[in-house]
């Protein structure tokens, strides 16, 4: 089962608008509707989980409801950072689809159905395709990529080449460098980020196990790290939109103008 697990609970203080950013609306829709079609309409996602404040439910059920967004079997309150959400809502899926087992086992008490109960790999070999509310413009290609490596390799984080020259910082604040670094030893996470839901939440306990969870920076990438897993790469095949400030939400707009006036040019492409 691939889960697509949508982190929709920003209040986008960055961006200064007087909404959180996924409500932000572009062209007459919300932005998080926008990346709720790509995975809706994505076969190899079989599922979604959205996970929000409690306080923006109703309006995500409504978003939901209006743009039809028929794979939505979950709503998880999550919590104040990406990597605690995270962990709240890779646990609350986890009980859900034991839950979802058991409920089968009673109506239907098969041997192959108390099998699937019992062996813990039916809930953990979930694939969990975790990306930003507001990454509406996430490629279906890198998606399906994410899920494939993630499958070989227990996770994938969609990872982007450095196009500037860079530097290490030399002092804070940054002022000068002195180092260089060789950009093409670099990378850059892009979206989505998936995990084997078993192994997400297996590093979760072995952080708080450790102790490390609080006072780290707050993404699960620095989990992995710190814990010594290896973090492995998948396709990041465009540019990629994430809504985080004023001058992300003009292109996000200037991107669909441009597509919806050469939608046609494709169209006749495509055709030939």
């Amino acid at each position: 089962m691939n889960v697509g697990m949508i982190l929709a609970g920003g209040r986008g203080t960055r961006l200064g608008a007087n909404v959180p950013k996924q409500f932000i609306e572009v062209l007459g829709k919300p932005v998080l509707a926008y990346t709720l079609e790509i995975f809706e309409n994505d076969k190899e996602i079989d599922a979604i989980q959205i996970v929000c404040q409690e306080d923006q439910i109703k309006d995500i059920e409504d978003i939901c409801e209006m743009y039809k967004i028929t794979k939505t079997k979950w709503i998880c309150v999550g919590g104040k950072s990406f990597l605690e959400s995270v962990r709240i809502a890779a646990d609350d899926l986890r009980l859900k689809l034991k839950e979802e087992l058991l409920d089968e086992v009673l109506k239907n008490p098969t041997e192959e159905n108390r099998q699937k109960l019992l062996d813990p790999k039916t809930v953990d070999d979930t694939i969990v395709v975790v990306s930003f509310g507001v990454s509406p413009l996430t490629p279906e290609e890198d998606i399906n990529d994410s899920i494939r490596v993630a499958k070989l390799h227990g996770n994938a984080f969609a990872a982007q080449t450095i196009d500037l020259s860079t530097g290490i910082v030399d002092d804070q604040p940054a002022t000068h460098t002195t180092q260089n670094i060789y950009r093409e030893s670099l990378r850059g996470f892009a979206n989505p980020w998936t995990f084997n839901l078993g192994e997400l939440c297996e590093a979760y306990a072995e952080g708080e196990r450790r102790g490390i969870l609080n006072g780290m920076e707050p993404h699960t990438s620095t989990l992995y790290f710190l814990l010594g897993k290896p973090i492995w790469f998948s396709k990041s095949t465009s540019p990629q939109c994430k809504i985080t400030y004023k001058y992300d939400l003009e292109i996000f707009e200037g991107i669909l103008l441009y597509r919806e006036k050469h939608k046609n040019d494709k169209k006749e492409t495509d055709d030939q």
